[in-house]
């Protein structure tokens, strides 16, 4: 047996600056004077979770703020601009799933965000992708710890009966990244356009476009 697991939202479909426009929108429904440049929302990817990054944020910057709400408020606006603006899958990813289905390879959607944004995502997708594309669909509520905690790694491997050693992980960010490794699993660095200069040494390679051929290659080198 043998799995391929997406590690995020932006693995699937870059939505990093939807991302970053709704966390904009968010400040400015919060009477918050703040706006993240790409500059400055790039240089907090090394990380994960939005939460933390307003609370890291509004600390450097003195402020008291109350960051769940704003993050709640955040994650309301991305939903609906996921339902609005039209996304599509990045390139090579239909193809890798079309070529794992063909060779009998598992694959999953494995991440630490929201369900309701993972139901967004697919929903967005939809007919491309939804949630019958995957074996396994993970999201924050399965595990305790995010990203780069490699626990939801490790439930995914559980849940499918796979060892990490059959299993390749492609991720758009270094947390994702360190996730994937921790749990002992080959890792395709997959940047979106905010990562792309971000630290992927970790991974076992960084690639622009999905190709299904290198990725189905690791899987068989792990076979």
């Amino acid at each position: 047996m043998s799995a391929i697991l997406f590690g995020s939202i932006s693995t699937l479909a870059d939505t990093s600056e939807l991302q970053r426009r709704a966390f904009n929108e968010a400040f400015q429904a919060h009477g918050l004077d703040w706006n993240w440049s790409r500059d400055d929302y790039a240089s907090m990817l090394g990380s994960n979770g939005g939460q933390n990054r307003i609370a890291d944020y509004a600390s450097a910057k003195g402020v008291d703020v109350d960051a769940a709400e704003v993050h709640a408020t955040k994650s309301s606006i991305f939903q609906e601009l996921l339902g609005s603006v039209g996304v599509s899958p990045r390139a090579g990813v239909l193809d890798t799933v079309k070529e794992a289905r063909q060779q009998g390879v598992s694959l999953g959607f494995v991440t630490t965000t929201s369900p309701e944004n993972v139901a967004a995502l697919l929903s967005a997708l939809s007919p491309d992708l939804s949630t019958d594309s995957f074996d396994i669909v993970v999201d924050k509520t399965s595990v305790s710890d995010v990203k780069p905690d490699p626990a939801v790694y490790l439930y995914a491997l559980e849940q499918l009966g796979e060892d990490a050693g059959t299993v390749v992980a492609i991720e758009d960010n270094q947390g994702g990244v360190q996730a994937a490794s921790a749990a002992g699993i080959s890792c395709v660095a997959f940047p979106n356009e905010n990562t792309a200069d971000g630290d992927f040494s970790a991974a076992t390679t960084t690639v622009d476009t999905l190709d299904a051929e290198t990725v189905l290659a690791l899987i068989k080198e792990a076979r």
